[in-house]
């Protein structure tokens, strides 16, 4: 009698190269269309289903944190997962590779190489939202069954979705989230299994390192006005524009670009018919909508500007997500392993389910079909069934999805 193959391992407990790191970030980079809860969906689909770098409920736990955490959600999700698979390099690797597209396309059309127009409105642009329909369909049914498998779970879901659609704000997710852990802590009971060795995420980040970190975060958003106000130099001028809208902003991508709009435009370091067509330029490219501080940099009217400001502008939006991601997670491992800080997580896991629902439907579908027509709902179907039935690739979906889109919306 022949035995059966033995069950796969939940997760990929080898550590990777930062060559590896780089080409999976930077496929992701290319391909990530539809913003930050659809960048969240991509990482999921590629790197827990596909390579298993880590388990579905680590995977939960890290998303978690980084919605708590100021700056870019999926940007920090994507530095957590770069620094676990192979340390610091990892870390840089993932977010230089998943950045660098979209800010190379932004500097490219800061300097009227792409003078295409409002590419917002192109139908390939309509066919990439399509996909990202269902790429974050896939991915809140596939979190939905692992996360909330039981009524009680499943109401926090549901609760959790209601509130952030019906009070949209950057504040109300956060507190959405904050009661649902309170939910978990008051009202769900782990088995003594719930949490695995398969999934722990390991970081080799030293609570001391991390103190350095938060320290430094602090110093650069107290010191850097005081460095402008006592120098008056451009270079760091730009940079402490950039580095606090980075470090002050919850809620990612479209909630920095009124504070983005204040500093630049009102201002007078950019047009406002250049913020505006950067924004929408900003729309059509993949990756981090953050990375539209690259294009204001490459804009300004004063300071350095060129290439120059569009590397000042973006390292600093970018540094205060990095250093908050390595001050939290050796605490947040520690915390998470906790009997009672379990509850609160399965209860803001189950949570963050529901928000992601509430993105799925708006901005994600309301953007992508409703926005669009029939035939976007056309191609987000068949996108769906083509990831989640057929198992095809997301990153062959969406550049399917995007040449459908050319031929037909």
């Amino acid at each position: 009698m022949s035995s059966s193959p033995p069950a796969p391992s939940p997760r990929n407990t080898h550590p990777g190269s930062v060559t590896e790191v780089f080409l999976v970030f930077l496929r992701l980079g290319l391909t990530s269309f539809g913003g930050p809860v659809a960048h969240l969906a991509y990482f999921r689909e590629a790197l827990v289903e596909r390579r298993r770098w880590v388990s579905e409920k680590a995977y939960a736990d890290l998303v978690a944190l980084c919605q708590f955490l100021p700056g870019p959600a999926s940007s920090q999700v994507g530095m957590a997962l770069g620094l676990q698979r192979a340390g610091y390099l990892g870390m840089f690797a993932a977010w230089f590779a998943f950045t660098l597209p979209s800010v190379v396309l932004l500097v490219a059309f800061a300097y009227g190489v792409a003078g295409a127009g409002d590419l917002s409105e192109a139908g390939w642009v309509h066919g990439l939202k399509a996909a990202a329909v269902a790429v974050v369909a896939h991915a809140v049914l596939g979190m939905a069954k692992n996360l909330t498998p039981d009524a009680p779970r499943a109401t926090i879901a549901a609760v959790a979705m209601i509130i952030v659609l019906l009070l949209p704000s950057p504040f109300i997710l956060v507190a959405a989230i904050v009661a649902a852990g309170l939910s978990g802590l008051l009202w769900l009971r782990p088995p003594t299994d719930e949490f695995a060795a398969s999934d722990a995420f390991t970081v080799r980040v030293s609570k001391k390192f991390a103190a350095v970190c938060l320290g430094l975060f602090a110093v650069l958003l107290a010191g850097l006005p005081l460095l402008v106000a006592a120098t008056g130099n451009a270079y760091a001028s730009l940079a402490d524009l950039f580095y606090r809208a980075g470090s002050l902003v919850f809620g990612g991508g479209h909630v920095v670009l009124p504070l983005l709009q204040a500093e630049t435009v009102n201002a007078g370091l950019v047009e406002a018919d250049t913020f505006l067509a950067g924004y929408g330029a900003a729309q059509a490219v993949p990756g981090p909508l953050f990375t539209f501080a690259g294009f204001l940099g490459a804009s300004t009217m004063e300071g350095p500007g060129g290439v120059t400001g569009a590397v000042i502008a973006t390292l600093a939006i970018f540094l205060p997500a990095a250093l908050l991601v390595l001050a939290a997670l050796p605490f947040w491992e520690a915390l998470r392993s906790n009997a009672h800080a379990r509850r609160a997580l399965m209860g803001v896991n189950a949570g963050v389910v529901g928000i992601l629902a509430a993105a799925l439907y708006d901005p994600v579908f309301t953007a992508g079909v409703l926005d669009v027509g029939l035939g976007a709902l056309v191609l987000a179907v068949g996108s769906f069934v083509a990831l989640n039935s057929w198992k095809v690739p997301a990153w062959a979906v969406v550049l399917a999805a995007g040449v459908l889109g050319w031929l037909v919306l």
